[in-house]
């Protein structure tokens, strides 16, 4: 029988007031995360690099209307110290990372100092906070050393890295690890986990070298675009599903369950839902004509090397977690493509859209967790 409370209203109840510390709230997934702990009356601070370029979730959204904003370098000790000073956090998310696999290869160095020595950075001064009870540490599916096989990768299966990104998400894990051993391994004390997402889309993903916004960016110039790699497989889901995912591991971590305290967890979409890039673009240009624009899918030669089929198996978040993606890949489309066509437009206000759109998707998780209840009567 699962649990009485459905995921929505478990996190809506664990996280109300409670002060909540994000890394990287200034990026897509940290913006949506902070507007779901704003949402549910979390008191947040968010610690990252100002967003880039003339477009932002983080501005779209108002998200420094909503939290504690401060900017800082990870890789800064002193200017993160500054950053979370008086802030006695409870919980910490850590999401600021250099997360593009193209830009790992243009600044290997960069790539590595931020996503491994800030992770270090940020575990050091959780160490510092006294209230402290769960710290989510953010890596990616990419962190396993990936053989393009065909079956899904489970947490226990081997670290690795053959680009940059990859590599330095490998380290992470390590990084996190032995914080976790050396540090956060008292039964009474904190609980420290890491979590493995596919990729996610959703609306307000500007980041360069991503398909979603080179698509929306081509349509908003009237641009041709060229799709590299568009056989590469990979999990596909919502933004907002892995970060279901996330927050529940940390609420079951505030309710002092031993079994949220696995070093790893994979949150990935169902295997019906891992189609290709190719497959992706076309079923998003067809669901919003706005976006309808000159394509060709054509294999880079010249590219550098990305994986061209990635799955995870989700199974220990089901099992232990109840956590299961509840949106199908045409929700996903039709959610992100309704995002950007009104942004396009520019006749919604983008905040009040991001929160109906959050708002949306909690009721799907409470109507989904209802027809579970009833499957199990």
């Amino acid at each position: 029988m699962p649990d009485p409370a459905g995921i929505s209203d478990r996190i809506a109840t664990a996280f109300a007031g409670r002060r909540v510390l994000v890394t990287g709230h200034s990026g897509f997934k940290g913006g949506w995360l902070c507007l779901w702990l704003a949402h549910v009356g979390a008191i947040v601070r968010g610690i990252s690099l100002p967003p880039t370029g003339s477009r932002s979730f983080y501005a779209a959204a108002g998200i420094a209307e909503r939290i504690d904003s401060r900017f800082a370098d990870i890789r800064d000790e002193a200017a993160l110290r500054a950053a979370a000073r008086d802030f006695d956090a409870e919980v910490i998310f850590h999401l600021a990372a250099q997360p593009l696999v193209r830009r790992s290869y243009a600044a290997p160095a960069d790539t590595f100092a931020t996503n491994v020595i800030g992770t270090a950075h940020v575990l050091d001064q959780a160490r510092t906070m006294p209230s402290l009870k769960a710290v989510i540490v953010v890596t990616s599916d990419k962190c396993y050393e990936n053989h393009d096989w065909s079956w899904p990768y489970r947490e226990n299966d081997r670290l690795g890295g053959t680009d940059p990104y990859s590599a330095s998400k490998a380290c992470t894990e390590l990084v996190a690890q032995c914080y976790r051993r050396s540090w956060f391994s008292d039964p009474d004390g904190p609980m420290l986990a890491t979590v493995r997402a596919g990729n996610v889309i959703g609306g307000g993903d500007w980041a360069e070298d991503r398909l979603i916004p080179d698509i929306i960016r081509a349509a908003a110039a009237q641009n041709p675009m060229i799709i590299r790699n568009p056989l590469s497989i990979r999990p596909w889901q919502h933004v907002l599903e892995p970060l279901s995912g996330y927050l529940l591991v940390a609420e079951q971590m505030l309710a002092g369950t031993s079994a949220a305290a696995e070093p790893a967890w994979n949150f990935g979409p169902s295997d019906n839902d891992a189609v290709t890039v190719e497959q992706l673009a076309r079923a998003l240009i067809a669901s919003a004509p706005e976006l309808d624009l000159p394509i060709r899918f054509s294999a880079d030669s010249n590219a550098p090397h990305e994986a061209r089929t990635l799955r995870l198996d989700s199974s220990m978040a089901a099992n232990v977690l109840g956590w299961r993606a509840c949106l199908s890949m045409a929700s996903t489309i039709r959610l992100t493509a309704d995002w950007y066509t009104h942004y396009l437009r520019g006749d919604a206000d983008m905040a009040a859209f991001s929160c109906a759109q959050l708002a949306a998707y909690l009721d799907l998780r409470t109507a989904a967790h209802s027809e579970e209840l009833l499957q199990c009567t």
